[in-house]
Protein backbone atom coordinates (compact mmCIF):
# COMPACT_ATOMS: atom_id res chain seq x y z
CA UNK A 1 0.00 0.00 0.00
CA UNK A 2 2.79 2.45 0.40
CA UNK A 3 3.14 2.11 -3.19
CA UNK A 4 -0.29 3.60 -3.77
CA UNK A 5 0.94 6.49 -1.12
CA UNK A 6 4.06 8.05 -3.16
CA UNK A 7 3.80 8.85 -7.52
CA UNK A 8 6.51 6.87 -9.69
CA UNK A 9 8.56 8.65 -11.91
CA UNK A 10 6.93 9.57 -14.50
CA UNK A 11 4.55 11.48 -12.13
CA UNK A 12 1.85 8.81 -12.18
CA UNK A 13 -0.03 6.91 -9.35
CA UNK A 14 -0.08 3.41 -9.36
CA UNK A 15 -3.56 2.08 -9.59
CA UNK A 16 -3.83 -0.28 -6.36
CA UNK A 17 -5.31 -3.31 -6.34
CA UNK A 18 -8.42 -2.96 -4.43
CA UNK A 19 -9.10 -0.54 -7.55
CA UNK A 20 -9.05 -3.30 -10.04
CA UNK A 21 -11.45 -5.50 -7.58
CA UNK A 22 -14.20 -2.29 -7.62
CA UNK A 23 -13.77 -2.51 -11.89
CA UNK A 24 -14.67 -5.87 -11.60
CA UNK A 25 -17.68 -5.71 -9.08
CA UNK A 26 -20.06 -3.98 -11.86
CA UNK A 27 -19.98 -7.09 -13.95
CA UNK A 28 -21.97 -9.16 -10.94
CA UNK A 29 -25.07 -7.93 -10.85
CA UNK A 30 -24.87 -8.80 -14.65
CA UNK A 31 -24.26 -12.11 -14.27
CA UNK A 32 -26.90 -12.25 -11.24
CA UNK A 33 -29.55 -10.56 -13.84
CA UNK A 34 -28.71 -12.89 -16.76
CA UNK A 35 -29.11 -15.58 -14.34
CA UNK A 36 -32.56 -14.65 -12.46
CA UNK A 37 -33.49 -14.21 -16.03
CA UNK A 38 -33.19 -17.71 -17.45
CA UNK A 39 -34.56 -18.87 -14.35
CA UNK A 40 -37.63 -17.14 -15.02
CA UNK A 41 -37.65 -18.43 -18.46
CA UNK A 42 -37.71 -21.63 -17.23
CA UNK A 43 -40.60 -20.95 -14.95
CA UNK A 44 -42.27 -19.38 -17.60
CA UNK A 45 -41.49 -22.63 -19.71
CA UNK A 46 -43.01 -24.43 -16.81
CA UNK A 47 -45.96 -22.42 -16.40
CA UNK A 48 -46.60 -23.15 -20.01
CA UNK A 49 -46.40 -26.67 -19.73
CA UNK A 50 -48.83 -26.24 -16.69
CA UNK A 51 -51.34 -24.61 -18.17
CA UNK A 52 -51.19 -26.00 -21.66
CA UNK A 53 -54.77 -27.06 -21.49
CA UNK A 54 -56.46 -24.18 -20.09
CA UNK A 55 -57.29 -22.27 -23.10
CA UNK A 56 -58.93 -25.62 -24.48
CA UNK A 57 -60.79 -25.14 -21.35
CA UNK A 58 -61.51 -21.74 -21.87
CA UNK A 59 -62.96 -21.82 -25.49
CA UNK A 60 -64.99 -25.34 -24.54
CA UNK A 61 -67.94 -23.84 -24.01
CA UNK A 62 -68.26 -21.27 -26.61
CA UNK A 63 -67.23 -24.59 -28.85
CA UNK A 64 -69.96 -26.55 -27.08
CA UNK A 65 -72.60 -24.31 -27.85
CA UNK A 66 -71.42 -23.10 -31.69
CA UNK A 67 -71.87 -27.07 -32.02
CA UNK A 68 -75.07 -27.70 -30.00
CA UNK A 69 -77.09 -24.58 -32.15
CA UNK A 70 -75.46 -24.86 -35.07
CA UNK A 71 -73.26 -28.18 -36.17
CA UNK A 72 -75.54 -30.38 -35.06
CA UNK A 73 -78.78 -28.45 -36.67
CA UNK A 74 -77.10 -28.36 -39.80
CA UNK A 75 -75.91 -32.16 -39.92
CA UNK A 76 -79.50 -33.50 -39.00
CA UNK A 77 -80.92 -31.20 -41.75
CA UNK A 78 -78.90 -32.42 -44.27
CA UNK A 79 -79.49 -36.22 -43.12
CA UNK A 80 -83.35 -35.31 -42.65
CA UNK A 81 -83.79 -34.02 -45.73
CA UNK A 82 -83.46 -37.19 -47.83
CA UNK A 83 -86.19 -38.70 -45.46
CA UNK A 84 -90.09 -38.17 -45.87
CA UNK A 85 -90.49 -36.77 -42.21
CA UNK A 86 -94.35 -36.34 -41.35
CA UNK A 87 -94.88 -36.09 -37.26
CA UNK A 88 -98.90 -37.35 -38.28
CA UNK A 89 -97.88 -40.10 -40.57
CA UNK A 90 -94.71 -41.60 -39.12
CA UNK A 91 -92.07 -43.24 -39.27
CA UNK A 92 -89.62 -41.15 -41.59
CA UNK A 93 -89.01 -43.00 -44.66
CA UNK A 94 -86.02 -42.84 -46.70
CA UNK A 95 -87.15 -41.23 -50.28
CA UNK A 96 -83.14 -40.23 -51.39
CA UNK A 97 -83.65 -37.08 -53.69
CA UNK A 98 -87.64 -36.95 -53.72
CA UNK A 99 -87.92 -34.15 -51.43
CA UNK A 100 -85.55 -31.83 -53.60
CA UNK A 101 -87.27 -32.80 -57.14
CA UNK A 102 -90.79 -31.88 -55.43
CA UNK A 103 -89.66 -28.10 -54.07
CA UNK A 104 -88.49 -27.90 -57.55
CA UNK A 105 -91.58 -29.10 -59.08
CA UNK A 106 -93.38 -26.50 -56.82
CA UNK A 107 -94.18 -23.00 -58.63
CA UNK A 108 -94.38 -21.50 -55.87
CA UNK A 109 -90.52 -22.71 -54.31
CA UNK A 110 -89.87 -21.28 -57.75
CA UNK A 111 -91.01 -17.81 -57.38
CA UNK A 112 -89.66 -17.48 -53.94
CA UNK A 113 -85.84 -18.48 -55.51
CA UNK A 114 -86.44 -15.86 -58.06
CA UNK A 115 -87.61 -13.66 -55.59
CA UNK A 116 -84.65 -14.39 -53.24
CA UNK A 117 -82.33 -13.67 -56.24
CA UNK A 118 -84.05 -9.98 -56.66
CA UNK A 119 -83.32 -9.53 -52.64
CA UNK A 120 -79.68 -10.17 -52.94
CA UNK A 121 -79.53 -7.69 -55.70
CA UNK A 122 -81.29 -5.17 -54.23
CA UNK A 123 -79.59 -5.49 -50.50
CA UNK A 124 -76.04 -6.03 -51.70
CA UNK A 125 -76.07 -3.45 -54.43
CA UNK A 126 -77.69 -0.66 -51.83
CA UNK A 127 -76.12 -2.35 -48.69
CA UNK A 128 -72.93 -1.49 -50.01
CA UNK A 129 -73.16 1.64 -51.85
CA UNK A 130 -75.25 3.48 -48.91
CA UNK A 131 -72.80 2.10 -46.20
CA UNK A 132 -69.14 2.99 -47.99
CA UNK A 133 -71.11 6.62 -48.89
CA UNK A 134 -71.77 7.20 -45.04
CA UNK A 135 -68.22 5.91 -44.26
CA UNK A 136 -66.78 8.27 -46.53
CA UNK A 137 -68.92 11.22 -44.92
CA UNK A 138 -68.21 10.12 -41.51
CA UNK A 139 -64.04 9.23 -42.12
CA UNK A 140 -63.08 12.94 -40.51
CA UNK A 141 -63.84 14.40 -37.24
CA UNK A 142 -66.04 17.02 -36.95
CA UNK A 143 -68.80 18.73 -34.33
CA UNK A 144 -71.48 16.55 -33.97
CA UNK A 145 -69.56 13.07 -35.23
CA UNK A 146 -70.59 10.86 -32.35
CA UNK A 147 -74.15 12.34 -32.66
CA UNK A 148 -74.42 11.38 -36.31
CA UNK A 149 -72.87 8.05 -35.71
CA UNK A 150 -75.41 6.71 -32.75
CA UNK A 151 -78.02 8.04 -35.11
CA UNK A 152 -76.62 5.80 -37.97
CA UNK A 153 -76.33 2.73 -35.48
CA UNK A 154 -79.83 3.01 -34.18
CA UNK A 155 -81.64 1.26 -37.19
CA UNK A 156 -79.02 -1.66 -36.93
CA UNK A 157 -79.71 -2.15 -32.86
CA UNK A 158 -83.63 -2.70 -33.26
CA UNK A 159 -85.08 -5.84 -34.12
CA UNK A 160 -86.48 -7.05 -37.30
CA UNK A 161 -89.93 -7.00 -36.33
CA UNK A 162 -89.99 -3.95 -34.59
CA UNK A 163 -88.75 -2.45 -38.04
CA UNK A 164 -91.11 -4.31 -39.56
CA UNK A 165 -94.24 -2.80 -37.62
CA UNK A 166 -92.70 0.41 -38.53
CA UNK A 167 -92.06 0.13 -41.69
CA UNK A 168 -95.78 -0.98 -42.08
CA UNK A 169 -97.04 2.10 -40.72
CA UNK A 170 -94.95 3.74 -43.76
CA UNK A 171 -96.45 1.36 -46.41
CA UNK A 172 -100.02 1.29 -44.94
CA UNK A 173 -102.33 1.38 -48.19
CA UNK A 174 -105.14 3.05 -45.49
CA UNK A 175 -103.24 5.87 -43.77
CA UNK A 176 -99.24 5.41 -44.23
CA UNK A 177 -96.94 8.26 -44.34
CA UNK A 178 -95.21 7.37 -47.69
CA UNK A 179 -99.21 7.85 -49.61
CA UNK A 180 -99.64 10.60 -47.47
CA UNK A 181 -96.59 11.70 -48.81
CA UNK A 182 -96.28 11.47 -52.55
CA UNK A 183 -100.35 12.72 -52.94
CA UNK A 184 -99.49 16.01 -50.86
CA UNK A 185 -96.87 16.15 -53.88
CA UNK A 186 -99.64 15.10 -56.46
CA UNK A 187 -97.54 12.33 -57.71
CA UNK A 188 -100.47 9.82 -57.33
CA UNK A 189 -104.14 10.75 -57.06
CA UNK A 190 -105.51 8.46 -54.26
CA UNK A 191 -104.12 6.23 -51.94
CA UNK A 192 -102.11 3.01 -53.27
CA UNK A 193 -101.29 -0.37 -52.02
CA UNK A 194 -97.88 -1.05 -52.44
CA UNK A 195 -96.82 -4.24 -50.50
CA UNK A 196 -98.08 -7.31 -52.65
CA UNK A 197 -99.40 -5.20 -56.09
CA UNK A 198 -96.30 -5.89 -57.85
CA UNK A 199 -94.05 -8.02 -57.74
CA UNK A 200 -90.65 -6.00 -58.40
CA UNK A 201 -92.11 -3.18 -56.33
CA UNK A 202 -92.90 -5.10 -53.10
CA UNK A 203 -89.49 -6.78 -53.21
CA UNK A 204 -88.05 -2.92 -53.53
CA UNK A 205 -89.98 -1.95 -50.71
CA UNK A 206 -89.29 -4.89 -48.53
CA UNK A 207 -85.60 -4.59 -49.31
CA UNK A 208 -85.23 -0.82 -48.18
CA UNK A 209 -86.55 -1.94 -45.22
CA UNK A 210 -83.59 -4.53 -44.67
CA UNK A 211 -81.04 -2.24 -46.13
CA UNK A 212 -82.30 0.56 -43.56
CA UNK A 213 -81.16 -2.12 -41.06
CA UNK A 214 -78.06 -3.86 -42.04
CA UNK A 215 -76.53 -0.49 -43.64
CA UNK A 216 -74.91 0.84 -40.41
CA UNK A 217 -72.75 -2.67 -40.23
CA UNK A 218 -71.52 -2.00 -43.80
CA UNK A 219 -70.73 0.95 -42.57
CA UNK A 220 -69.33 1.25 -39.38
CA UNK A 221 -66.55 -2.29 -41.27
CA UNK A 222 -65.53 0.21 -43.88
CA UNK A 223 -65.57 3.18 -41.53
CA UNK A 224 -62.50 1.28 -39.42
CA UNK A 225 -61.34 0.42 -42.50
CA UNK A 226 -60.55 3.92 -43.69
CA UNK A 227 -59.16 5.23 -40.54
CA UNK A 228 -55.92 2.39 -41.40
CA UNK A 229 -55.51 4.35 -44.94
CA UNK A 230 -52.27 6.53 -44.05
CA UNK A 231 -53.26 10.07 -44.32
CA UNK A 232 -49.82 11.20 -46.29
CA UNK A 233 -51.24 9.22 -49.63
CA UNK A 234 -54.14 11.75 -49.55
CA UNK A 235 -51.73 14.69 -49.07
CA UNK A 236 -49.65 13.02 -51.91
CA UNK A 237 -52.82 13.53 -54.12
CA UNK A 238 -53.75 16.54 -52.84
CA UNK A 239 -50.36 17.88 -54.10
CA UNK A 240 -50.17 16.46 -57.33
CA UNK A 241 -54.06 17.78 -58.03
CA UNK A 242 -55.90 14.48 -58.14
CA UNK A 243 -60.05 15.15 -58.09
CA UNK A 244 -62.13 13.72 -55.32
CA UNK A 245 -63.70 10.92 -57.64
CA UNK A 246 -60.25 10.07 -58.31
CA UNK A 247 -59.11 9.99 -55.08
CA UNK A 248 -61.54 7.44 -54.42
CA UNK A 249 -61.56 5.59 -57.20
CA UNK A 250 -57.71 4.61 -57.25
CA UNK A 251 -56.68 5.37 -53.26
CA UNK A 252 -59.57 4.66 -50.95
CA UNK A 253 -61.59 2.03 -53.18
CA UNK A 254 -58.19 -0.45 -53.58
CA UNK A 255 -57.26 0.25 -49.92
CA UNK A 256 -60.64 -1.11 -48.42
CA UNK A 257 -61.07 -3.71 -50.45
CA UNK A 258 -60.89 -6.66 -47.49
CA UNK A 259 -63.52 -4.58 -45.72
CA UNK A 260 -66.04 -4.20 -49.33
CA UNK A 261 -65.54 -7.61 -49.36
CA UNK A 262 -66.25 -8.29 -45.82
CA UNK A 263 -69.58 -5.63 -45.90
CA UNK A 264 -70.99 -7.46 -49.09
CA UNK A 265 -70.69 -11.17 -47.36
CA UNK A 266 -72.74 -9.66 -44.64
CA UNK A 267 -75.23 -8.31 -47.09
CA UNK A 268 -75.45 -11.27 -49.46
CA UNK A 269 -76.01 -13.73 -46.68
CA UNK A 270 -78.34 -11.57 -44.82
CA UNK A 271 -80.45 -10.57 -48.19
CA UNK A 272 -80.30 -15.00 -48.99
CA UNK A 273 -81.83 -15.23 -45.76
CA UNK A 274 -84.64 -12.36 -45.24
CA UNK A 275 -87.26 -13.58 -43.37
CA UNK A 276 -88.57 -10.87 -40.77
CA UNK A 277 -89.47 -8.15 -43.06
CA UNK A 278 -90.98 -10.60 -45.96
CA UNK A 279 -93.07 -11.83 -43.14
CA UNK A 280 -94.47 -9.17 -41.20
CA UNK A 281 -95.14 -7.19 -44.29
CA UNK A 282 -96.13 -9.56 -47.31
CA UNK A 283 -97.06 -12.69 -44.92
CA UNK A 284 -97.43 -15.62 -47.39
CA UNK A 285 -97.92 -13.69 -50.51
CA UNK A 286 -95.82 -14.81 -53.09
CA UNK A 287 -95.02 -11.64 -55.15
CA UNK A 288 -92.89 -11.10 -52.53
CA UNK A 289 -92.26 -14.64 -50.37
CA UNK A 290 -88.15 -15.54 -50.08
CA UNK A 291 -86.76 -18.59 -50.03
CA UNK A 292 -87.03 -18.41 -46.15
CA UNK A 293 -90.67 -17.69 -45.49
CA UNK A 294 -91.47 -20.51 -47.92
CA UNK A 295 -89.41 -22.83 -45.84
CA UNK A 296 -90.91 -21.23 -42.89
CA UNK A 297 -94.81 -21.84 -44.35
CA UNK A 298 -93.50 -25.75 -45.92
CA UNK A 299 -92.53 -26.83 -42.58
CA UNK A 300 -94.47 -25.44 -40.03
CA UNK A 301 -98.09 -24.89 -41.80
CA UNK A 302 -97.62 -27.87 -44.38
CA UNK A 303 -96.13 -29.99 -41.42
CA UNK A 304 -93.94 -31.27 -44.34
CA UNK A 305 -90.31 -31.18 -42.42
CA UNK A 306 -88.76 -33.47 -45.33
CA UNK A 307 -89.14 -30.70 -47.98
CA UNK A 308 -88.09 -28.05 -45.50
CA UNK A 309 -85.36 -29.28 -44.32
CA UNK A 310 -84.57 -30.40 -48.27
CA UNK A 311 -84.74 -26.37 -48.57
CA UNK A 312 -82.84 -25.54 -45.60
CA UNK A 313 -80.12 -27.70 -47.53
CA UNK A 314 -80.32 -25.77 -50.48
CA UNK A 315 -80.07 -22.28 -48.71
CA UNK A 316 -77.03 -22.93 -46.40
CA UNK A 317 -75.37 -24.53 -49.59
CA UNK A 318 -76.05 -21.33 -51.60
CA UNK A 319 -74.90 -19.01 -48.96
CA UNK A 320 -71.90 -20.91 -48.48
CA UNK A 321 -70.90 -20.61 -52.18
CA UNK A 322 -71.55 -17.60 -52.45
CA UNK A 323 -70.14 -15.82 -49.96
CA UNK A 324 -66.59 -17.98 -50.97
CA UNK A 325 -66.99 -16.47 -54.55
CA UNK A 326 -67.46 -13.46 -53.42
CA UNK A 327 -64.19 -13.53 -51.27
CA UNK A 328 -62.69 -14.70 -54.29
CA UNK A 329 -63.49 -12.27 -56.21
CA UNK A 330 -63.35 -9.34 -53.89
CA UNK A 331 -60.98 -9.55 -51.28
CA UNK A 332 -57.14 -8.52 -51.92
CA UNK A 333 -54.37 -8.36 -49.23
CA UNK A 334 -53.59 -4.78 -48.77
CA UNK A 335 -49.66 -3.62 -48.72
CA UNK A 336 -49.77 0.12 -47.66
CA UNK A 337 -45.78 0.24 -48.23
Amino acid sequence: MKAAEHPDRDGLMPVPTGSLQQRKRPEEPKKRASRWAFLGLRRQRGRVGHDGGLPYLMVAPLAVCIGALAIYPTILTAIEAFFRVDPLTPPNRFVGFGNFSAILADSQVRQSLENTGWYMLFGVALTVALGTAIALLLRRPFRGRGVILAIVILPWALPGVVEGVIWSWIYNPTFGVLNSVLKSLHLIGQYQLFIGSHQIETILLISLVQVWQITPLAALIVLAALQSVPEELYEAANVDGASWHRVIRSITLPLIRPALAIATVQALVMSLNIFTQVYVLNVNATTGASIMSTTYFTTFQSLNFGEGYALSLLATLATVILSIGVVKILYRKVDYS
